[in-house]
């Protein structure tokens, strides 16, 4: 049974990032992949990558509103 990814991406975001992902092979590494390639490396990032930033900007956008919360306490008189 096939794990289901962390994070969804939609049918038309997932044909975008697959052709970014098949231009970037072209231009960067000179290598033409398929669309096979191009899914399981997006699949890839998807499940082990993509969590990792997402929870590092949960975390950054908590701290940035803590933050936020300290200056407002510092109204108080």
């Amino acid at each position: 049974m096939k794990k289901q990814p962390a994070i969804i991406v939609p049918k038309e975001k997932k044909e975008e990032l697959l052709a970014a992902i098949k231009r970037y092979y072209s231009e960067a590494q000179g290598e033409e992949i398929g669309d096979l390639k191009a899914t399981l490396l997006l699949d890839f990032v998807t499940e082990y990558l993509a969590p990792e930033f997402y929870n590092q900007g949960v975390s950054d956008a908590c701290q940035y509103m803590n933050e936020l919360i300290d200056d407002v306490l510092s109204l108080q008189k």
